[in-house]
């Protein structure tokens, strides 16, 4: 493991230091949201927010006055990570399933260096892992060893199913990294609902395999999640083109229903350095919370 620990942070310190730098001062936290805790009252005054207005002080008789709240200092950062056999597809060691253990385990370390809170749940067609919030290095570490250590009880994937338990499971407002390939369907309804409850960001994983099959002729596949063998013409250029409109077509509706229910979007191709992206994604990140 202790390899791993240092890989990652490396890659931790990267983009922590870079986003300072670039932030110029005005930076946070990597994991700035949205949470917000109540600080106090004040009068009310003309142009507030109505719903605002505390009605139990404003009875007393001493005039109208409106909550006041204040950035939360601690986060909350909840990694929700598919971990079914789709994901295991790409050259050894750079697998989505590896580039998503990475991911996870670099925000980690970043959220736990900023003494913010860290929880995990893995998931296929059910519930694989979960790791409940804390802080400090020691449940930083105990998360990146189950990241690595942990077999999936099974192949195939459901992210409804994933994102109902973080739903029964995450009630305090969170940050929320949900890290998939996104090859299901009929999980909209669940993501809708945990968009309205958090603040979420979808890292959405891709292998030029899926799009870009050699030209071998017709040969044998292991589907891994059904765990049985087709056999595909990769000649046919009805095949191919097929692959990409449909990855293409499936991408473009994530990405709309993200920027509807203002959720990041951000895809990372298992042949990329992800840090850069990751680095563009909390800058964007800091720079829309601060004007928000």
């Amino acid at each position: 493991m202790e390899h791993i620990i240092s890989k990652l942070r490396k890659y931790e310190i990267q983009i922590r230091k870079a986003i300072n730098s670039r932030m110029q001062g005005d930076f946070h936290s990597i994991f700035k949201g949205s949470g917000m805790e109540f600080d106090g009252v004040r009068e009310y005054q003309y142009g507030d927010d109505t719903r605002s207005i505390d009605w139990n002080v404003s009875a007393k008789g001493h005039g109208t006055f409106v909550k006041t709240f204040k950035e939360e200092k601690e986060q909350t950062v909840f990694f929700l990570l598919d971990v079914s056999a789709s994901q295991e597809i790409g050259n050894p060691g750079a697998q989505k399933v590896d580039i998503g253990k990475e991911i996870t385990g670099v925000l980690t370390l970043a959220a736990i260096k900023q003494q913010n809170r860290v929880g995990l749940l893995t998931f296929s067609d059910q519930k694989e892992k979960y790791m409940k919030s804390g802080k400090g290095v020691k449940h930083g570490y105990a998360i990146i060893h189950e990241l690595y250590n942990h077999k999936p009880k099974s192949t195939r994937t459901k992210i409804d199913e994933g994102l109902k338990r973080a739903l029964e499971i995450i009630h305090k407002k969170s940050v929320i990294l949900i890290i998939s390939d996104f090859i299901d369907e009929g999980y909209e309804q669940s993501l809708r609902l945990i968009a309205k409850r958090h603040d979420v960001v979808v890292i959405h994983l891709k292998d030029d395999r899926e799009t870009h099959l050699p030209n071998l002729g017709i040969v044998p596949v292991y589907d891994k999640e059904n765990q049985k063998t087709v056999w595909v013409n990769t000649s046919s250029k009805d095949f191919r083109n097929k692959l990409e409109k449909t990855y293409s077509a499936n991408k473009g509706e994530l990405e709309k229903f993200c920027k509807k229910h203002q959720i990041n979007y951000l895809e990372i191709n298992t042949k990329d350095n992800y840090v850069p992206q990751l680095i563009k994604l909390f800058m964007i990140r800091n720079k829309t919370m601060k004007r928000d």
